[in-house]
């Protein structure tokens, strides 16, 4: 028999909801590192998000200072937006603990490593977050090579 305090767990929503994600980044990048990091946004960007409207397609990371911005990303103007409507390409700052900082400042400074944004999405707690990778560039002969053992791969789940 049940308690008054007892609760049973109920069905939970899905605990991220996936807003846009940039497939170009994993085709284009050899992904080796991935890091979560918060968003700073303005309301009507969030409403946007809301909607599923966001373009990672130019988007990238660099370090301002000790300080990590994402630049290229594209969120349009909320339609029912007034005057305190956004920008759509301004840059953002994305929210890390200080050890990851530090990490990605260093790994930043490699030469051939770059910080992609992978894919954007709100969390359980309802907050943006944005999934970085430090991506090495893959050269067109790589590219291919990528997708061949691609096809391979699918061929064999068929088979």
């Amino acid at each position: 028999m049940a308690k008054a305090g007892d609760k049973k767990p109920a069905d939970k929503a899905p605990t991220e909801t996936l807003v846009s994600e940039n497939r170009k980044a994993r085709f284009s990048y050899e992904i080796l590192e991935r890091y979560e990091a918060g968003l700073v946004l303005v309301g009507t960007e969030v409403k946007s998000l809301r909607a599923g409207q966001m373009s990672l397609d130019e988007a990238y990371a660099r370090f301002d200072g000790e300080e990590l911005w994402l630049l290229g990303a594209t969120i349009p103007e909320y339609s029912h937006g007034n005057l305190q409507n956004h920008e759509p390409k301004r840059k953002r700052k994305c929210l890390l603990h200080a050890r990851e900082l530090k990490k990605l400042k260093a790994k930043s400074q490699i030469k051939g490593l770059t910080i992609v944004p992978l894919r954007v999405y709100f969390g359980g707690r309802g907050f943006a977050k944005v999934t970085l990778g430090v991506g090495k560039g893959r050269k067109l002969h790589d590219k291919r090579q990528h997708l061949k053992d691609k096809e391979a791969k699918r061929e064999i789940r068929q088979a």
